[in-house]
């Protein structure tokens, strides 16, 4: 579990770091991002046949990482809506 935890937090760093601009994001939410890509690149990596879902491999590392910065973008976008619907 805390091996878990530890890549979530590397894989939503690493988003952060592909996302072009700042994000303002607090470690808590890069790390909840990073989990949740976790879980979904162990998932496609399963339902690949590739490996399993708690399994660390190169497939569902990349898809986890992609899944994060898509979060990461969809969050930055929902932010910014709320933040304009404020003024």
């Amino acid at each position: 579990m805390i091996g878990f935890i530890v890549f979530g937090l590397v894989v939503g760093i690493i988003a952060r770091l592909l996302v072009p601009g700042r994000q303002r994001l607090g470690l808590g939410l890069t790390l909840l991002l990073g989990l949740v890509g976790s879980v979904v690149g162990g998932v496609v990596a399963n339902a690949l046949g590739t490996g399993d879902i708690w399994e660390l491999n190169f497939l569902g590392a990349v898809v986890a990482i992609a899944a994060a910065v898509v979060l990461i973008v969809i969050g930055e976008n929902v932010n910014a809506f709320r933040s304009r619907g404020r003024r």
